[in-house]
């Protein structure tokens, strides 16, 4: 006796739309459980991780803050797992495009040069996560090398390459020896005086409908889309693969980096080890929690951001581990793909036989 899944004829639509709400309940349950076996309430853990976190008005702020990196990443990565290419190394591309837009502000630091810097350093940023990620691209379309190791192989790359950076020669010569740029001299405004709102969260909605419109509105989205759903299909209509995975992993990429000199520019104000605490990874989960649509994608991010608050929140209130939160996020991705199968298959019984 064995276990077969069987695609369903059709799909309701209501299904579709529900089933990351119910993956989202399910993986609460789950960590529920688990904060029980730790020996502390369920109910407190709730509070702590999705209560406060929307009804506080500093967490609202931060809520905002941790997820527009997040929908920006998750928005890039949508191109590539809608066309059936998995972009494993977002945070590596999220690193390389802060450190390609951070050159400016470093190199001007103490200068009086104009407005013109912050938009310059956008875009080198984007252009810096764009080019990085053309590496498992052109390794994928040239060589048929697995983008998948190539992309998550480059994280490290990244990492110790601005970890050499900020201990040796973009080391600020002040800074008493810590592993730090100088403090840029330009950074994003923010939008209320006295808080902790910067203008990047504005860029997190044009790029969703930017990204809408692309998908749903011209012949490129609409490659993307038969690309990832039957290849076959594609070819047959003239689509070229190759392009399809350079464009793919080049937008990809490119969002990824605009989202690390965003971050650098609107919160940490210079470069040092550690800018991002997961959010290339992270963003996986966003993604697929919306379904790869990118309106759903802001339900995710916003989700995931209060998550990563509440987690935070509960190292002092419950004095859980920031771990736990990692974890949750990693059942709450599994549950999300276990929720799209159900949805998409169903389950046959087949006795006897191989």
């Amino acid at each position: 006796m064995r276990l077969e899944l069987v695609p369903r004829g059709d799909v309701s639509p209501v299904a579709r739309l529900l089933s990351p709400v119910a993956a989202l309940a399910v993986a609460i349950l789950i960590g529920g459980i688990v904060v029980a076996l730790m020996g502390r309430s369920p109910m407190a853990a709730l509070q702590v991780y999705f209560v406060e976190p929307l009804t506080e008005g500093w967490a609202q702020q931060e809520l905002l803050i941790k997820a527009t990196p997040l929908l920006i990443i998750a928005v890039g990565l949508s191109f590539c797992f809608r066309a059936n290419l998995w972009n494993i190394g977002a945070e590596g591309q999220f690193i390389i495009g802060a450190l390609a837009g951070s050159i400016l502000p470093i190199w001007l630091h103490g200068t009086e040069a104009g407005w013109w810097v912050i938009p310059a350093s956008l875009a080198m940023g984007a252009l810096g996560g764009m080019a990085f990620a053309l590496i498992p691209a052109m390794l994928r379309v040239s060589f048929g090398v697995s983008e998948i190791l190539t992309s998550l192989m480059l994280v490290y790359v990244a990492d110790l390459t601005l970890d050499y950076l900020v201990r040796g020669p973009w080391r600020d010569p002040k800074g008493f020896n810590f592993p730090q740029t100088v403090s840029f001299d330009w950074t994003l405004p923010y939008i209320a005086e006295g808080g902790r709102l910067h203008a990047g969260i504005l860029v997190a909605p044009l790029v969703v409908l930017a990204a809408w419109f692309v998908m749903t509105r011209t012949l490129f989205g609409f490659g993307i889309r038969v690309a990832g759903e039957s290849p076959k299909a594609a070819r047959f209509a003239g689509f070229d693969a190759g392009r399809m995975v350079i464009a793919s992993f080049l937008i990809s990429g490119g969002l990824a980096g605009l989202a690390g000199m965003i971050e650098v520019l609107g919160q940490i104000h210079q470069l040092k080890p550690g800018i991002s605490p997961g959010y290339g990874f992270t963003a996986i989960t966003v993604a697929f929690l919306g379904r790869l649509h990118p309106l759903g994608m802001v339900f995710g991010a916003l989700v995931i951001a209060v998550t990563v608050i509440g987690g935070e929140n509960a190292q002092i209130a419950l004095k859980l581990p920031l771990d736990l939160t990692r974890v949750f996020q990693g059942v709450l991705l599994m549950c999300v793909l276990a929720a799209d199968a159900m949805v998409s298959y169903r389950v046959r019984i087949v006795a006897g036989g191989r």
